[in-house]
């Protein structure tokens, strides 16, 4: 009787496993949810974010993105890529972002606000797209910030003075 009790219990354990294994991959996590976003706004003529796959449990294993040990991304290289489209509000829900490299693109649109949460950020190099409107004040609260690359862009306003608080900063171009 307990033998067949325990045969009985195996099954159900199976697809208690496999249900776990679905909803990881169906739900996906935060950063893999602000990336996707970040891609779904972006044109990708040339496909370089084609492993971009949203079902999986993390994006660590995405082309020119990096990831820490523990699975958190640290990098975000899509530079010269051909990409256009506008940055999204998400990008800011990657708490342990330190490089994000989106430089000689064709991004439009406004810095989004929500920047100013990657408290982590050592380099922000958005150069070379046509990005338009303020700098956002919220980059101001960027303390480990070492280099903020603007230049050729299409900005307008003043220079936040938030900016000037940013003591690690050891480049700052906005030509």
């Amino acid at each position: 009787m307990e033998g067949g009790r325990m045969m009985m219990m195996i099954p159900g354990f199976f697809w208690l496993i496999l249900l776990f294994d679905l909803l990881l991959r169906t739900s996906g996590n935060a950063e893999g949810d602000a990336l996707s976003a970040l891609k779904n706004s972006l044109s990708d003529p040339n496909k370089v974010l084609q492993s971009w796959d949203a079902t999986l449990v993390t994006p660590c294993t995405w082309f020119h993105v990096t990831c820490s040990p523990d699975n958190s991304v640290t990098r975000v290289d899509l530079g010269n890529a051909n990409l256009s489209g506008q940055l999204v509000a998400q990008l800011g829900q990657l708490p342990n972002l330190q490089y994000l490299e989106l430089y000689s693109n064709n991004i439009t649109g406004p810095i989004p606000e929500q920047l100013g949460n990657l408290t982590e950020l050592v380099s922000l190099d958005l150069y070379l797209n046509n990005l338009s409107g303020p700098i956002p004040s919220s980059l101001g609260r960027l303390k480990k910030l070492r280099f903020l690359r603007l230049n050729n862009n299409s900005l307008s306003g003043e220079i936040p003075r938030s900016l000037t608080a940013v003591s690690s900063l050891q480049v700052l171009d906005l030509s």
